[in-house]
Formats: structure tokens, sequence, C-alpha cells
């Protein structure tokens, strides 16, 4: 090999290595992490607790928060590697499993535990009843997503067939909801907060029911990463689940108001009253998971949920896609 091809060879890999190193690390030496999160939401209050509170700080972290909307985009994202840990519905780990993944999705890390939908009505009644959806107008969620198979879920607990029942529809994208419930779509329609109290404060409709309360206790949003990625980075997985605990207990031992004031940053165009009553409204329902532990019982409940969806091709065991050990030692250490 002539010195010119061995010093051109040394080159390349100086950079390549320059390269890994800056994605690696952030600053000051601490470990960078990219977060796909699948929607903006006060649902989502603990996270960005964790960032404000400078809880990811104090574990070495530095995040970088994107907002990728849709469990299908946020999934393309992580398994593309845009992304280091993806913040979205467990369902879509499922999926990834179900089509035989060599490199799985692996969920780490508990964020909320209820559905984080409400059901909206543009003429609600004094006294709703859930017979009064049928043969109406419902603007649902994304088919196969959790949101949509929640609320599929509570309807037929309440005797509704949502195909049968109702006028069902499912082709407005999942960023677009609001905005055709605003423009005239739908006599009901499934909403996140604070979307869902700004709408009541516009006149728009009311919130009549929560889909949170009727499904139950799932693994509904869940912090998650390739399998590759764990087994490389363990320690600053550990880190992550950390500073998600720290987060889930501020955000139990504060007010609603105190944490309207630690997350207002994130959401510079919603009314401080609208956050506050968001924020309160999950609170009470209790959606907020109170530690990062995924257990066996709310997987249970979400696989019977996929089922009555019709999505389940097949039984996926608890300990195949869920890891906990990082969440346990989290609640383990800090209380």
């Amino acid at each position: 090999m002539t010195g010119r091809k061995w010093l051109t060879l040394l080159l390349i890999a100086t950079l390549a290595a320059a390269t890994l190193l800056a994605g690696c690390s952030g600053k000051g030496g601490s470990k960078k992490i990219r977060i796909g999160e699948v929607t903006r939401s006060v649902f989502y209050a603990p996270q960005y607790v964790a960032l404000t509170q400078g809880f990811f700080k104090e574990e070495g972290l530095e995040v970088e928060l994107t907002t990728t909307p849709g469990g299908d985009k946020t999934m393309t994202a992580l398994l593309s590697n845009t992304i280091d840990v993806a913040l979205v519905g467990s369902e879509t780990s499922i999926y990834v499993y179900q089509q035989g993944s060599d490199d799985p999705v692996i969920n780490f890390a508990q964020l909320t535990q209820t559905d984080g939908t409400f059901l909206l009505a543009r003429d609600a009644s004094a006294s709703f009843d859930w017979n009064e959806l049928k043969a109406k107008d419902f603007l649902g969620q994304r088919k196969g997503g959790m949101p949509q198979m929640a609320g599929e879920f509570t309807l037929k607990k309440h005797g509704i067939d949502p195909l049968k029942d109702l006028n069902l529809i499912q082709n407005v994208d999942f960023a677009n909801i609001p905005a055709a419930f605003a423009s005239g779509t739908g006599d009901y329609v499934q909403l996140f907060e604070p979307t869902a109290s700004i709408f009541e404060k516009e006149g728009r409709g009311q919130v009549v029911a929560s889909f949170g309360t009727e499904s139950g206790h799932l693994p509904y949003t869940v912090f998650m990463a390739k399998q590759s990625y764990i087994g490389k980075n363990e320690k600053a997985v550990q880190s992550f689940a950390n500073a998600i605990r720290k987060a889930q207990l501020w955000v139990a031992a504060n007010s609603a108001d105190k944490i309207a004031d630690a997350i207002a940053v994130y959401f510079d165009n919603v009314d401080r009253d609208i956050l506050v009553s968001s924020i309160d409204r999950y609170k009470q329902q209790g959606s907020y998971a109170a530690d990062p532990i995924i257990d066996e019982a709310e997987w249970s409940n979400l696989l019977d949920v996929m089922t009555t969806a019709g999505v389940l091709e097949q039984q996926v065991a608890y300990d195949a896609i869920i890891e906990t050990q990082f969440a346990e030692k989290a609640a383990a250490a800090i209380q």
C-alpha cells in the first residue's frame, strides 16, 4: 500500500470516528439522545417536566425532542435511526414484532397509563347517553392506533358496534382531525387535551366522556428503542429511566398550576387557564403513570383491546418486547 493510499484511509477512518463520537455525545461529554414524540400534548407533561426541571441533564443526558405526528411516522423514524427513542403507543412495537423483525423495538419506560382522548359532542344533551352516538357521524382516529382501538373498545363495552351503529370517519390524517371537526365534519370527535378544552372554550363542542376512564389502565404511551440501541447504551437508557422517574414524582407532588408553569414553554399557543384545566383533567383520572414500570396486567389489557379491534395476529408474551429492569431500578432507587 502506498503512503498516499494509507494516509487517505487513515483520514477516512478518523473522520468516521469523529462523526460517530459526535452522534453519541452531547455538550460537555453528556450523552445525546434524540426523542421522537408522536404528538405534542399535555398528556405527556412528565416528559416536558423532565426537560424543563433539568432531570435529563442531572442524569448526564442531552435530549433533542422532535414531534413526528402519527404512530406510523414515529416508528418509521425509529426504525430508520432518525431518532434513538420513540414516545408512542406500545401497540406500534407489537406491529413491528409481528412482522418478525431481527431487531425488535423494546418498551422500557412508561409515561401514561390510560387513553388520553375525550369524546366531544358538537351538540351535547343535558344528560349524555352513549346510545346518542348511534346513526351519527363519528370522527375517529387512525385505524390500528391506540386512540382508535381504545375508542372502539369503549363503544363496544356500551353496546355500540362502531362499524354498524354509527358512521365512522377514519380518512382524516391524525394531525388534521381537530381542523376537520372545527370545519364541520362529524357530530362527535375523539380529541386529546388541550384541544378538547380549547374547543369547549370556543363553543365548538362539549366533552361528554373520557375514553381513558372507560378503557382502564394500559401501557398507553411508552418510551421505546431498538433492541440493538439498548444493548449498546444500557447506561444511558438507565439514566433516561431515572429522569422520567424523577419527573413522574415531581408531577405527582405538584399542583396543575405549578406543572403548567413548568411546561408552558412547550405550549406557547395555549392559554394558561386551558393548560391548567387540561393537566388537572389528566391528573384527576390518573393518566400520568405513577412509575415507569410497565406491569403485566396493563399489558394484558392492551392485548384485549387489540384483540377486540381485530389487529392482533398473535399473542405477544409480556417479556418478548418489554424490558422492565431499567424502570424497576429507577423506581427502587428514586423515592
